[in-house]
C-alpha cells in the first residue's frame, strides 16, 4: 500500500499537471461559450429559455443542463458571467487532475517515469488546457469522463457518471454506452448487469432527447440542423485530434492491452468516441474540442497498459508523445491564449454603437449577445430554428438581406478576415469575406440599398474585424 506521502505527491502532481497549462491558456475561450452564457442570465432573469429576451424559446445550446448549470454564476453582464464559467472549469480540471494523478499513484506496477510521462503527456496537451478555462461545458465533461473512467472497477458507478458526461456533451453517448459494457464484462458482471450498465449510461442522454422533443419538437440539438456535416470532414477531424491531442499516442500498444482488461475497455470506448466524431462530421472550433473529454482516461489507459508493456515500448510511446507536444508548442499551438482579450475589446467597443439597435444580425452571436441586449438574427442558425433549416453550412445559410428586413434588422455586422481594403468602411462591399453567408450580404444590392456604413470594430491586432452597416434613416 502507497505511503500517505507518497499518494500526496502524486496527488499534487495531477492537480498541478491540470491547473499549471489550464492557467497558462486563461485567455482563450470561443463565440460558443457566450452564447450560453446569454441563455443563463435570461434563465435567471425570468426571461425564460431564450436567446432574445423577446424571442421564441429556442434549442440554441447543444449541452442541454449547461445553462442549468451556468444559473448561480449568471447575475451579472455577459464577460463577468463568462470568467465565472471559466473560473468553474478551472476548478473542475484541478479536481480531475488531483483524482487522476492519485490514482496513478496507486499504480505499482508502472514505472514511476512512465505514469509521470502520461501526466506530463496530459500536462503538454494544448486542447485539455484550453477548453479547462473556455468557459465551455468541456470542462466538466471531461471531469464527468474521467471519474467514470477512474471507477471503472464499480461498473454501475461508472455508467452512471459516464451517461451524465454524455447529457453534456451527446457525442459522448457511444463511449459512454461502450464504457459502461466494457467496465461491467471486465468485472465479470452477468449478461442482464452488462445489459442495465449499457442502459444507465444511455438513460441522461435519453431524458435529454425526450425534453428536446417535448419542448422544441425534435430530439437532436438544433446546431445538428445548423451546421451539417459530413463523413469525410469527420474523418480529417478525427485523424488531427488523434495527433494534435498527444495523449492516444500513449495507447498505440496492441500487445499490451490485449493483457490489461480495463485499459482495454477504456480504448475501445475512446475508438467508439472517434467513430462518433466522424460520424457527425468533427467541429469548426479550435483545438479538437469533442476529442478533450476522453483524453484523461486514455492517459489512465496507458498508466494500466504499461504494467503490462515492456519499458523500452513504454519510453519510447512516451517520447513520441512528449517530443510532438514540445513541437507543437513551438510552432504556436498556444497562440489562441489571446482570444479572450482581443473579444473583450470587441465587446467594449460595439456595445456604444449598439445601444440604440433593435435588431442586429450577426453570424458570431456570442461576443453580439454580450454586447447589446437587442434581438439577434443568428445568421449560422444555431439559435434561430428557422435560418438553421435553410440550406448550407452554419457559415453559409442562404440568407438574403429581404429575411433581415422582414425581421426588422439595424444593424448587421459583417466580419472581415483580412480587415478593410484601401478606401476604408466606405468600400465595405468590395471588401473580401471570408464566409459564404457575409459575401452573399455584402454582395446583395438590397443591402446597400438600406444599409449604410457606420464604422469597423478592429477584432486583435492583425487587421481582421467586423464592419458594422447601419439602417438607413428612415428604414
Amino acid at each position: 500500500m502507497p505511503s500517505i506521502g507518497h499518494r500526496a505527491s502524486w496527488l499534487i502532481a495531477g492537480a498541478l499537471g491540470a491547473v499549471i497549462p489550464a492557467m497558462f491558456m486563461w485567455g482563450f475561450t470561443v463565440d460558443d461559450a457566450l452564447i450560453s452564457v446569454r441563455y443563463a442570465r435570461h434563465l435567471v432573469s425570468g426571461v425564460g429559455w431564450r436567446f432574445d429576451a423577446g424571442g421564441p424559446s429556442t434549442d440554441g445550446v447543444t449541452p442541454l443542463p449547461w445553462p442549468l448549470i451556468l444559473a448561480p454564476l449568471a447575475h451579472g453582464e455577459g464577460l463577468e458571467v463568462l470568467a465565472r464559467a471559466r473560473g468553474l472549469g478551472l476548478a473542475v480540471g484541478g479536481m480531475a487532475g488531483c483524482a487522476l494523478g492519485e490514482a496513478m499513484g496507486r499504480v505499482r506496477g508502472s514505472p514511476a517515469w512512465g505514469r509521470a510521462a502520461a501526466l506530463t503527456t496530459l500536462a503538454l496537451s494544448v486542447p485539455v488546457a484550453a477548453y479547462a478555462v473556455s468557459g465551455m461545458e468541456t470542462s466538466l465533461a471531461t471531469g464527468l469522463a474521467t471519474a467514470a473512467a477512474l471507477f471503472g472497477r464499480r461498473p454501475r458507478v461508472a455508467a452512471v457518471v459516464a451517461g451524465l458526461a454524455a447529457a453534456l456533451r451527446p457525442e459522448l453517448a457511444p463511449w459512454a454506452c461502450v464504457l459502461a459494457i466494457g467496465t461491467a464484462i471486465v468485472a465479470r458482471a452477468g449478461a442482464a448487469r452488462v445489459l442495465v450498465g449499457g442502459v444507465l449510461a444511455l438513460a441522461p442522454f435519453t431524458v435529454c432527447a425526450l425534453v428536446r422533443t417535448m419542448v422544441w419538437g425534435h430530439p437532436a440539438p438544433l446546431a445538428l440542423m445548423a451546421k451539417p456535416s459530413d463523413p469525410e470532414h469527420g474523418v480529417a477531424y478525427a485523424g488531427a485530434a488523434c495527433v494534435v491531442t498527444l495523449v492516444p499516442v500513449l495507447v498505440l500498444a496492441p500487445l499490451a492491452l490485449r493483457r490489461a482488461p480495463m485499459a482495454l475497455a477504456l480504448v475501445v470506448a475512446a475508438c467508439a468516441h472517434i467513430l462518433a466524431l466522424v460520424a457527425v462530421g468533427g467541429d469548426w472550433m479550435p483545438y479538437a474540442r469533442l476529442m478533450v473529454p476522453v483524453l484523461p482516461s486514455l492517459a489512465w489507459a496507458a498508466v494500466l497498459a504499461s504494467e503490462q508493456a515492456h519499458p523500452v515500448a513504454t519510453a519510447a510511446r512516451s517520447l513520441v508523445a512528449l517530443g510532438l507536444g514540445v513541437v507543437l508548442l513551438a510552432r504556436g499551438a498556444a497562440e489562441g491564449r489571446h482570444v479572450g482579450a482581443d473579444r473583450a475589446a470587441l465587446v467594449a467597443a460595439a456595445r456604444p454603437l449598439l445601444a440604440g439597435a433593435h435588431c442586429v444580425a450577426a453570424l458570431d452571436v456570442g461576443w453580439v449577445g454580450a454586447a447589446t441586449e437587442a434581438d439577434i438574427v443568428d445568421l449560422a442558425g444555431v439559435t434561430d430554428p428557422e435560418i438553421a433549416a435553410l440550406p448550407g453550412g452554419h457559415t453559409s445559410k442562404r440568407v438574403d438581406a429581404r429575411l433581415l428586413l422582414e425581421r426588422g434588422t439595424d444593424a448587421l455586422l459583417l466580419y472581415l478576415p483580412a480587415g478593410l481594403p484601401a478606401g476604408g468602411a466606405a468600400d465595405w462591399a468590395e471588401a473580401t469575406y471570408g464566409r459564404a453567408v457575409e459575401a452573399r450580404l455584402a454582395d446583395d444590392v438590397v443591402t446597400a440599398r438600406h444599409f449604410g456604413a457606420a464604422t469597423f470594430l478592429p477584432l486583435g491586432a492583425r487587421g481582421a474585424g467586423y464592419v458594422l452597416l447601419r439602417a438607413a434613416p428612415g428604414e
